[in-house]
């Protein structure tokens, strides 16, 4: 049986528990750069009390100017591939992780929906990026993309993201630090 508070807790929020466990255990830090969930992971983060010992800020990025101006998102990929794409989410994982000084940066961008997919970029479809800052000079930083498709209404796919992304920082911290 459910928790009857459950429809009052954002997405994620057991994971995000789980996830803050984890980075205060790692003295970890983190901050997100957000596009189609509009500042929903970083809702779920803060959701969770303490949360100030590892979570920095979440940037909403919606528009091109603010990919370029906040994170260093660069032109030419923008003009390639679009704003919904690997190589832009691979940015905003690493371009938030670098300006906010953190562990750990999560880039966020998709096509929630109910307009504005293609066929190469049908509604539901989310770049996720996750970029890990290792020690100075031991050439460990790295970042992560990984592709999903979700279902649903805008609703459903916001949430299924942070849901994702949420799992996606969770196993690479588990993996760096060997868990």
């Amino acid at each position: 049986m459910s928790d009857p508070d459950d429809s009052t807790k954002p997405p994620g929020a057991t994971l995000a528990a789980e996830l803050g466990d984890q980075l205060r255990e790692q003295d970890a830090t983190i901050a997100t750069a957000e596009s189609c969930t509009g500042g929903l992971m970083g809702a779920a983060l803060t959701a969770v009390p303490g949360s100030s010992d590892y979570f920095d800020r979440a940037l909403v990025t919606y528009a091109y100017d603010a990919k370029r101006q906040l994170l260093g998102v660069n032109r030419e990929d923008l003009d390639d591939h679009g704003a919904v794409s690997e190589p832009v989410a691979r940015q905003m994982a690493s371009g938030v992780r670098d300006t906010a000084d953190v562990t750990w940066g999560v880039g966020i961008t998709g096509v929630a929906g109910p307009g504005g997919g293609t066929e190469e970029t049908p509604v539901g479809t989310v770049y996720l990026g996750v970029a890990y800052a290792g020690p100075w000079e031991t050439n460990e930083s790295y970042t992560t993309v990984s592709r999903y498709e979700f279902e649903g209404d805008r609703s459903a796919v916001r949430s299924a993201t942070v849901q994702q992304a949420l799992e996606d920082v969770l196993a690479e911290l588990r993996l760096v630090s060997g868990l």
